[in-house]
């Protein structure tokens, strides 16, 4: 194969992903336990919990999401870093609360987006 070619079908693949990305909200919270799945089990920094459209009854529990910030949802400038997170889910957002698709550790909303934006639009994808 050419390198052109080669290149092709790299870029080709790497819209095909980012199609599949699922578009949602995210925002973020201080790490604190007991978790609803993992009780006093400490599961580390970069973790989320999910939102009723995620939790799926308890069945999101574990699931690990590939996180990056698409834009802003505020008038807070630069509300994103670039780069992706991936985050393990630990915890439920419930409904009428939860004000995002995924609620982030603060440590992994931290790496995709500005803290001071508060919540970001997002690109999900479970690994």
């Amino acid at each position: 194969m050419s390198k052109a070619a080669a290149v092709l079908v790299a870029a080709l693949l790497g819209l095909v992903s980012a199609s599949c990305a699922a578009q949602g909200t995210a925002t973020y919270y201080n790490v604190y336990t007991p978790s609803a799945c993992y009780g006093f089990q400490d599961q580390g920094t970069t973790i989320a919990a999910a939102s009723d459209a995620l939790w799926d009854n308890g069945a999101a529990c574990g699931r690990m999401y590939t996180v990056s910030c698409a834009g802003g949802t505020n008038a807070t400038p630069n509300p994103c870093k670039g780069g992706q997170v991936t985050v393990k889910i630990v915890d439920r957002c419930p409904s009428p609360g939860c004000q995002a698709t995924l609620d982030l550790s603060q440590q992994a909303f931290d790496t995709i987006g500005n803290l001071d934006a508060g919540k970001i639009l997002i690109n999900y994808n479970q690994v």
